[in-house]
């Protein structure tokens, strides 16, 4: 019998969840060119596509690069049924499958970020629902207002979402614990 040595992860997902390296040695992160950004979207892709044909769901993959991220949307074929992997948690856990796909084939880490059947718009729209109820309570005579620990993409998406209505916003905490708060300007 063989020993199994078990190691720590070298690096953290962008929810602080830790994750295994695939070999990508410590290097400052760099923004990556168009052809980079074409190549990730098309590995992602083309893992997703394999992901679904084994899952036998139908489904449209749109390939998007726009502010050094890919951006890969599975949107409903003709009859497809997403629902079962349009789930947050279950969104989630593919974007990470997917983004150690593609550093497993390309050598550098992935942003990519993957949508599936909307579910990002969904997302964006409760977390504009869940600013304005905290923007409420701060006119009602709150200090501050916080809001639940959420990833780094989706408090990128508060801290825009925030910024349009003139309020202030900043992200506290560590590690799963990471979350925004809230402000008066």
């Amino acid at each position: 019998m063989t020993d199994v040595q078990q190691t720590e992860p070298e690096f953290t997902t962008e929810d602080g969840a830790a994750a295994v390296s695939s070999g990508v040695a410590d290097a400052e992160y760099t923004e990556p060119t168009a052809d980079e950004l074409d190549r990730e979207g098309d590995i992602a892709a083309d893992y997703i596509e394999e992901l679904l044909d084994i899952a036998d769901i139908d489904g449209d993959i749109d390939i998007d690069a726009r502010n050094g991220r890919s951006y890969i949307s599975v949107n409903a074929g003709d009859g497809a049924n997403l629902r079962v992997l349009s789930k947050p948690d279950t969104v989630s856990a593919l974007q990470e499958l997917t983004r150690l796909a593609v550093q497993n084939k390309t050598g550098s880490f992935s942003r990519l970020i993957l949508d599936i059947g909307g579910s990002r718009d969904a997302r964006q729209a409760e977390l504009a629902t869940l600013v304005d109820r905290a923007i409420t309570r701060i006119e009602e005579g709150a200090a501050q207002a916080a809001l639940p620990p959420m990833s780094s993409y989706e408090r990128k998406l508060v801290h825009d979402i925030v910024s349009e209505r003139g309020y202030v916003s900043n992200s506290q905490g560590e590690g799963r614990d990471r979350h925004t708060v809230i402000t008066a300007a």
